[in-house]
Protein backbone atom coordinates (compact mmCIF):
# COMPACT_ATOMS: atom_id res chain seq x y z
CA UNK A 1 0.00 0.00 0.00
CA UNK A 2 1.46 3.46 -1.21
CA UNK A 3 0.82 6.11 1.37
CA UNK A 4 3.54 8.15 0.51
CA UNK A 5 2.33 11.68 -0.07
CA UNK A 6 0.59 12.59 -3.34
CA UNK A 7 2.05 14.12 -5.65
CA UNK A 8 5.13 13.61 -4.53
CA UNK A 9 6.99 16.71 -4.33
CA UNK A 10 10.27 17.77 -5.60
CA UNK A 11 11.35 17.27 -2.19
CA UNK A 12 11.52 13.48 -2.09
CA UNK A 13 11.66 13.40 -6.50
CA UNK A 14 14.07 16.55 -7.22
CA UNK A 15 14.35 15.42 -10.89
CA UNK A 16 12.80 12.33 -13.39
CA UNK A 17 15.86 10.37 -12.87
CA UNK A 18 15.18 10.49 -9.41
CA UNK A 19 11.66 9.46 -9.87
CA UNK A 20 12.50 6.75 -11.91
CA UNK A 21 15.15 5.24 -9.30
CA UNK A 22 12.28 5.02 -6.81
CA UNK A 23 10.31 3.62 -9.50
CA UNK A 24 12.96 0.95 -10.00
CA UNK A 25 13.85 0.31 -6.41
CA UNK A 26 10.61 -0.02 -5.01
CA UNK A 27 10.06 -2.53 -7.99
CA UNK A 28 12.46 -4.67 -6.43
CA UNK A 29 11.96 -3.74 -3.38
CA UNK A 30 8.24 -5.28 -3.26
CA UNK A 31 9.31 -8.02 -5.27
CA UNK A 32 12.50 -10.51 -4.86
CA UNK A 33 13.77 -8.58 -1.71
CA UNK A 34 10.71 -9.07 0.30
CA UNK A 35 9.82 -12.60 -0.58
CA UNK A 36 13.12 -13.19 0.79
CA UNK A 37 13.40 -10.98 3.74
CA UNK A 38 11.66 -13.09 6.18
CA UNK A 39 14.23 -16.27 5.38
CA UNK A 40 17.44 -14.21 5.58
CA UNK A 41 16.60 -13.21 9.00
CA UNK A 42 16.01 -16.53 10.35
CA UNK A 43 18.81 -18.08 8.00
CA UNK A 44 21.25 -15.01 8.90
CA UNK A 45 22.89 -14.84 5.72
CA UNK A 46 23.46 -12.23 3.47
CA UNK A 47 21.70 -13.09 -0.22
CA UNK A 48 24.56 -12.22 -2.31
CA UNK A 49 22.84 -13.16 -5.34
CA UNK A 50 20.32 -10.96 -4.67
CA UNK A 51 22.94 -8.05 -4.10
CA UNK A 52 24.50 -8.81 -7.53
CA UNK A 53 21.45 -7.93 -9.25
CA UNK A 54 21.49 -4.11 -8.00
CA UNK A 55 24.79 -3.86 -10.19
CA UNK A 56 24.39 -5.91 -12.93
CA UNK A 57 20.63 -5.47 -13.64
CA UNK A 58 20.22 -1.88 -12.18
CA UNK A 59 22.91 -0.31 -12.37
CA UNK A 60 22.36 1.44 -8.76
CA UNK A 61 25.27 1.17 -7.02
CA UNK A 62 27.19 4.16 -7.70
CA UNK A 63 24.55 7.03 -6.92
CA UNK A 64 26.93 9.61 -5.92
CA UNK A 65 29.90 8.12 -8.03
CA UNK A 66 29.92 10.67 -11.49
CA UNK A 67 29.56 9.48 -14.66
CA UNK A 68 33.07 9.73 -15.53
CA UNK A 69 33.95 7.48 -13.09
CA UNK A 70 31.10 5.25 -13.93
CA UNK A 71 28.30 6.21 -11.86
CA UNK A 72 25.00 8.00 -11.98
CA UNK A 73 26.11 11.23 -10.73
CA UNK A 74 22.87 11.47 -8.68
CA UNK A 75 24.03 12.80 -5.08
CA UNK A 76 22.79 11.93 -1.38
CA UNK A 77 18.98 12.60 -2.03
CA UNK A 78 19.32 9.32 -4.74
CA UNK A 79 20.78 7.44 -1.12
CA UNK A 80 17.78 8.42 0.37
CA UNK A 81 15.49 6.74 -1.94
CA UNK A 82 17.64 3.89 -2.59
CA UNK A 83 17.80 3.00 1.01
CA UNK A 84 14.01 3.89 1.84
CA UNK A 85 12.52 1.62 -0.54
CA UNK A 86 14.91 -1.64 0.24
CA UNK A 87 14.30 -0.73 4.03
CA UNK A 88 10.62 -1.62 4.07
CA UNK A 89 11.00 -4.82 2.77
CA UNK A 90 14.69 -5.80 3.92
CA UNK A 91 16.41 -3.52 6.43
CA UNK A 92 19.06 -6.24 7.00
CA UNK A 93 20.27 -6.24 3.32
CA UNK A 94 19.64 -2.93 2.74
CA UNK A 95 22.34 -2.03 5.77
CA UNK A 96 24.86 -4.27 4.08
CA UNK A 97 23.72 -2.33 0.48
CA UNK A 98 24.83 1.19 3.15
CA UNK A 99 28.30 -0.99 4.10
CA UNK A 100 28.95 -1.49 0.32
CA UNK A 101 27.74 1.68 -1.76
CA UNK A 102 28.11 4.50 1.14
CA UNK A 103 31.47 3.33 3.32
CA UNK A 104 33.61 1.88 0.82
CA UNK A 105 31.97 3.39 -3.08
CA UNK A 106 31.02 6.90 -2.05
CA UNK A 107 33.95 7.14 0.16
CA UNK A 108 36.54 6.10 -2.17
CA UNK A 109 35.37 7.65 -4.99
CA UNK A 110 35.24 11.41 -3.26
CA UNK A 111 38.35 10.72 -1.65
CA UNK A 112 40.53 7.87 -3.70
CA UNK A 113 43.21 9.07 -6.94
CA UNK A 114 42.55 8.43 -10.08
CA UNK A 115 44.43 4.97 -10.64
CA UNK A 116 42.50 3.34 -7.24
CA UNK A 117 39.40 4.80 -8.65
CA UNK A 118 40.12 2.94 -11.97
CA UNK A 119 41.27 0.20 -10.26
CA UNK A 120 38.28 -0.80 -7.64
CA UNK A 121 35.30 1.39 -8.59
CA UNK A 122 34.48 -0.71 -12.12
CA UNK A 123 33.89 -4.36 -9.73
CA UNK A 124 32.34 -2.34 -7.13
CA UNK A 125 29.63 -0.69 -8.63
CA UNK A 126 29.23 -3.65 -10.70
CA UNK A 127 28.34 -5.88 -7.67
CA UNK A 128 31.07 -8.02 -8.75
CA UNK A 129 33.41 -7.54 -5.78
CA UNK A 130 31.72 -6.73 -1.98
CA UNK A 131 33.11 -3.30 -0.22
CA UNK A 132 32.74 -2.49 3.49
CA UNK A 133 34.81 0.01 6.02
CA UNK A 134 36.65 -0.92 9.11
CA UNK A 135 36.63 1.78 11.50
CA UNK A 136 35.55 0.19 14.65
CA UNK A 137 37.85 -1.88 17.01
CA UNK A 138 37.12 -3.73 20.23
CA UNK A 139 37.78 -0.95 22.09
CA UNK A 140 37.03 2.42 20.04
CA UNK A 141 33.59 2.91 18.47
CA UNK A 142 32.15 5.97 19.26
CA UNK A 143 35.60 7.49 19.90
CA UNK A 144 37.31 6.36 17.23
CA UNK A 145 40.71 8.15 17.88
CA UNK A 146 41.07 5.56 20.33
CA UNK A 147 42.04 3.14 17.86
CA UNK A 148 44.87 0.93 18.20
CA UNK A 149 45.82 -0.56 14.48
CA UNK A 150 49.37 0.61 13.43
CA UNK A 151 50.67 0.75 10.11
CA UNK A 152 54.02 1.08 9.56
CA UNK A 153 55.89 2.01 6.51
CA UNK A 154 58.32 -0.38 5.11
CA UNK A 155 59.75 0.42 1.55
CA UNK A 156 56.88 0.62 -1.04
CA UNK A 157 54.57 -1.36 1.51
CA UNK A 158 52.67 -0.64 4.90
CA UNK A 159 52.12 -2.93 7.03
CA UNK A 160 49.02 -3.19 9.46
CA UNK A 161 48.78 -5.11 12.82
CA UNK A 162 45.22 -4.55 14.67
CA UNK A 163 41.64 -5.60 14.74
CA UNK A 164 38.23 -4.33 13.68
CA UNK A 165 35.13 -5.27 15.19
CA UNK A 166 31.69 -5.17 13.99
CA UNK A 167 32.22 -5.00 10.66
CA UNK A 168 29.14 -5.04 7.95
CA UNK A 169 30.32 -7.46 5.39
CA UNK A 170 33.34 -8.98 7.01
CA UNK A 171 32.63 -12.52 6.15
CA UNK A 172 31.96 -11.89 2.11
CA UNK A 173 34.00 -8.45 1.76
CA UNK A 174 36.54 -8.44 -1.34
CA UNK A 175 37.49 -4.61 -0.36
CA UNK A 176 37.74 -3.04 2.64
CA UNK A 177 39.23 0.93 3.56
CA UNK A 178 40.62 0.49 6.68
CA UNK A 179 41.42 3.30 9.27
CA UNK A 180 44.98 2.92 11.11
CA UNK A 181 47.74 4.96 12.95
CA UNK A 182 51.02 5.61 11.62
CA UNK A 183 53.20 4.21 14.04
CA UNK A 184 54.61 7.99 14.61
CA UNK A 185 51.39 10.01 14.48
CA UNK A 186 49.46 11.97 16.50
CA UNK A 187 46.90 10.63 19.06
CA UNK A 188 44.66 12.83 16.32
CA UNK A 189 45.72 11.70 13.63
CA UNK A 190 44.41 8.76 11.32
CA UNK A 191 45.42 6.92 8.26
CA UNK A 192 42.99 5.38 5.11
CA UNK A 193 44.17 2.47 3.42
CA UNK A 194 42.55 0.21 0.71
CA UNK A 195 42.66 -3.32 1.55
CA UNK A 196 41.85 -6.56 0.09
CA UNK A 197 40.66 -9.87 1.89
CA UNK A 198 43.05 -11.62 -0.80
CA UNK A 199 45.83 -10.40 0.97
CA UNK A 200 48.37 -12.18 3.30
CA UNK A 201 47.68 -11.67 7.05
CA UNK A 202 43.98 -10.66 6.62
CA UNK A 203 42.25 -13.00 9.13
CA UNK A 204 37.93 -13.17 9.39
CA UNK A 205 37.42 -13.51 12.95
CA UNK A 206 34.22 -14.23 14.92
CA UNK A 207 30.99 -13.71 13.40
CA UNK A 208 28.22 -12.14 16.07
CA UNK A 209 24.78 -13.34 16.77
CA UNK A 210 22.56 -10.26 16.73
CA UNK A 211 19.18 -8.98 18.00
CA UNK A 212 18.31 -7.70 14.53
CA UNK A 213 19.79 -6.92 11.08
CA UNK A 214 20.45 -10.82 10.97
CA UNK A 215 20.72 -11.16 7.14
CA UNK A 216 23.84 -8.73 7.11
CA UNK A 217 26.61 -10.23 8.40
CA UNK A 218 29.05 -8.91 10.65
CA UNK A 219 32.35 -9.95 11.68
CA UNK A 220 35.50 -9.21 13.79
CA UNK A 221 38.32 -8.91 11.51
CA UNK A 222 42.19 -9.10 11.98
CA UNK A 223 45.20 -7.97 10.69
CA UNK A 224 48.78 -9.69 11.24
CA UNK A 225 51.88 -8.09 9.65
CA UNK A 226 49.72 -7.55 6.52
CA UNK A 227 51.62 -5.89 3.91
CA UNK A 228 49.30 -3.29 1.85
CA UNK A 229 51.05 -1.55 -1.46
CA UNK A 230 52.23 2.12 -0.60
CA UNK A 231 50.00 2.82 -4.06
CA UNK A 232 46.68 1.90 -1.54
CA UNK A 233 47.16 4.69 0.86
CA UNK A 234 43.88 7.06 0.20
CA UNK A 235 45.09 10.43 0.48
CA UNK A 236 47.85 11.58 2.79
CA UNK A 237 49.65 9.96 5.31
CA UNK A 238 47.82 11.53 9.21
CA UNK A 239 44.79 12.97 6.68
CA UNK A 240 42.08 10.54 6.94
CA UNK A 241 40.41 11.85 9.72
CA UNK A 242 38.38 14.96 7.56
CA UNK A 243 37.26 12.43 4.84
CA UNK A 244 36.18 9.89 7.63
CA UNK A 245 34.31 12.42 9.13
CA UNK A 246 32.99 13.69 5.89
CA UNK A 247 31.55 10.00 4.88
CA UNK A 248 30.01 9.70 8.09
CA UNK A 249 27.39 12.64 7.24
CA UNK A 250 26.45 10.88 4.19
CA UNK A 251 26.12 7.17 6.31
CA UNK A 252 24.00 8.90 9.01
CA UNK A 253 21.61 10.35 5.98
CA UNK A 254 21.52 6.48 5.06
CA UNK A 255 20.74 5.28 8.07
CA UNK A 256 18.35 8.06 8.62
CA UNK A 257 16.47 7.12 5.19
CA UNK A 258 16.68 3.17 6.70
CA UNK A 259 14.34 4.39 9.70
CA UNK A 260 12.05 6.14 7.18
CA UNK A 261 11.61 3.21 5.19
CA UNK A 262 10.79 0.65 8.44
CA UNK A 263 8.33 3.32 9.79
CA UNK A 264 6.69 3.65 6.49
CA UNK A 265 6.11 -0.57 6.09
CA UNK A 266 5.42 -0.54 9.85
CA UNK A 267 2.21 1.98 9.10
CA UNK A 268 0.91 -0.01 6.31
CA UNK A 269 0.98 -3.04 8.04
CA UNK A 270 -0.64 -1.44 11.27
CA UNK A 271 -3.05 1.13 8.95
CA UNK A 272 -4.15 -2.50 6.72
CA UNK A 273 -4.86 -4.57 10.03
CA UNK A 274 -6.61 -1.58 11.92
CA UNK A 275 -8.88 -0.84 9.28
CA UNK A 276 -9.61 -3.98 7.47
CA UNK A 277 -8.38 -6.76 9.31
CA UNK A 278 -9.28 -6.77 12.29
CA UNK A 279 -12.55 -5.87 14.90
CA UNK A 280 -13.17 -5.88 18.33
CA UNK A 281 -16.18 -4.57 20.61
CA UNK A 282 -18.21 -5.09 17.57
CA UNK A 283 -16.31 -2.07 15.58
CA UNK A 284 -13.29 -2.07 13.23
CA UNK A 285 -9.99 -1.43 15.43
CA UNK A 286 -9.49 1.99 14.07
CA UNK A 287 -12.49 3.19 15.19
CA UNK A 288 -11.20 2.87 18.84
CA UNK A 289 -9.42 6.01 20.28
CA UNK A 290 -6.33 4.79 21.19
CA UNK A 291 -5.69 2.40 18.39
CA UNK A 292 -6.41 5.88 15.94
CA UNK A 293 -3.56 7.82 18.85
CA UNK A 294 -1.24 5.08 17.71
CA UNK A 295 -1.64 5.23 14.36
CA UNK A 296 -2.08 9.04 13.51
CA UNK A 297 0.72 10.10 15.90
CA UNK A 298 3.20 7.32 13.57
CA UNK A 299 1.87 9.00 10.93
CA UNK A 300 2.60 12.28 12.00
CA UNK A 301 5.99 11.04 13.02
CA UNK A 302 7.35 9.93 10.47
CA UNK A 303 6.18 12.61 7.75
CA UNK A 304 8.08 15.38 10.03
CA UNK A 305 11.20 12.82 9.88
CA UNK A 306 11.26 12.46 6.16
CA UNK A 307 10.55 15.87 5.34
CA UNK A 308 13.74 16.57 7.97
CA UNK A 309 15.76 13.90 6.15
CA UNK A 310 14.99 14.90 2.46
CA UNK A 311 15.51 18.57 3.23
CA UNK A 312 19.04 17.70 4.96
CA UNK A 313 20.75 14.60 1.84
CA UNK A 314 19.40 18.21 -0.64
CA UNK A 315 21.87 20.38 1.22
CA UNK A 316 24.87 17.79 1.13
CA UNK A 317 27.72 17.34 -1.36
CA UNK A 318 31.45 16.44 -1.47
CA UNK A 319 32.32 20.13 -1.02
CA UNK A 320 29.67 21.22 1.70
CA UNK A 321 29.26 19.96 4.77
CA UNK A 322 26.61 20.25 7.28
CA UNK A 323 27.20 17.60 10.48
CA UNK A 324 24.61 19.20 12.73
CA UNK A 325 21.93 18.78 9.97
CA UNK A 326 22.81 15.35 9.67
CA UNK A 327 23.10 14.30 13.06
CA UNK A 328 20.01 15.97 13.70
CA UNK A 329 18.34 14.05 10.78
CA UNK A 330 19.87 10.61 11.98
CA UNK A 331 18.78 11.50 16.05
CA UNK A 332 15.10 12.35 14.77
CA UNK A 333 14.36 9.62 12.33
CA UNK A 334 16.08 6.42 14.10
CA UNK A 335 14.40 7.44 17.57
CA UNK A 336 10.82 8.16 15.52
CA UNK A 337 11.46 4.13 13.53
CA UNK A 338 11.72 2.84 16.95
CA UNK A 339 8.53 4.75 18.78
CA UNK A 340 6.36 3.43 14.84
CA UNK A 341 7.79 0.21 15.34
CA UNK A 342 6.67 -0.61 19.32
CA UNK A 343 3.55 1.50 18.01
CA UNK A 344 2.80 -1.44 15.31
CA UNK A 345 3.48 -4.19 17.71
CA UNK A 346 0.85 -2.91 19.99
CA UNK A 347 -1.47 -2.25 16.83
CA UNK A 348 -1.48 -5.61 16.40
CA UNK A 349 -0.90 -7.56 19.70
CA UNK A 350 -0.02 -11.06 20.11
CA UNK A 351 0.31 -10.74 15.59
CA UNK A 352 2.68 -8.04 16.26
CA UNK A 353 4.55 -10.03 18.74
CA UNK A 354 4.64 -13.04 16.28
CA UNK A 355 6.87 -13.80 12.76
CA UNK A 356 3.65 -13.86 10.94
CA UNK A 357 3.69 -10.10 10.34
CA UNK A 358 6.78 -8.83 9.86
CA UNK A 359 6.77 -5.73 12.46
CA UNK A 360 8.88 -7.31 15.03
CA UNK A 361 11.40 -8.11 12.80
CA UNK A 362 11.51 -4.64 11.80
CA UNK A 363 11.52 -3.13 15.28
CA UNK A 364 14.54 -5.15 16.14
CA UNK A 365 16.43 -3.90 12.78
CA UNK A 366 15.25 -0.54 14.07
CA UNK A 367 17.11 -0.75 17.20
CA UNK A 368 20.48 -1.04 15.50
CA UNK A 369 19.87 2.24 13.56
CA UNK A 370 20.16 4.26 16.55
CA UNK A 371 23.35 2.69 17.48
CA UNK A 372 25.39 2.69 13.69
CA UNK A 373 27.27 5.27 12.12
CA UNK A 374 27.56 6.90 15.68
CA UNK A 375 25.57 6.74 18.62
CA UNK A 376 22.12 8.81 19.41
CA UNK A 377 24.09 9.66 22.37
CA UNK A 378 26.82 11.15 20.34
CA UNK A 379 24.81 12.74 17.63
CA UNK A 380 23.28 14.79 20.79
CA UNK A 381 26.34 15.93 22.03
CA UNK A 382 27.56 16.34 18.49
CA UNK A 383 24.38 18.98 17.79
CA UNK A 384 25.38 20.83 21.34
CA UNK A 385 29.02 21.68 20.74
CA UNK A 386 28.06 22.63 17.52
CA UNK A 387 25.10 24.99 18.72
CA UNK A 388 27.73 26.29 21.26
CA UNK A 389 29.72 26.97 18.89
CA UNK A 390 27.39 29.27 17.12
CA UNK A 391 25.98 31.10 20.07
CA UNK A 392 28.63 31.76 22.13
CA UNK A 393 30.71 33.44 20.45
CA UNK A 394 34.59 32.82 19.74
CA UNK A 395 35.58 33.60 23.77
CA UNK A 396 33.24 30.36 24.86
Amino acid sequence: MEISLKPESDLFDPTPAHRELREVVRKFSEGPLREQARHGDESEKFNIDLFRRLGSELGILGLTVPEDQGGAALGPVAEVILHEELSKSDPAFTLSVLAHEILFVNNLSVNGNDAQRKKYLPGVISAQKIGGMCMTEPGAGTDVLSLTTVAVKKGDRYVLNGSKAWITNGYEGDYFLVYAKMDNSSNKSITKFIVESAYPGFRVGKKEEKMGMRASSTAVLSFEDMEVPAENLVGEENRGLVSMMRNLEIERIALAAQSLGIAERCIEVMAKYAVSDRSSFGKHLIEHGQIQRLVSESYADWSAARCLVYHTAGRLSPNVRNSTAAAAAKLVATQMAERVGRNAIQVLGGNGYSREYPVERLYRDAVLLSIGGGTNEAMQKNIANDLIKIFAGPSH
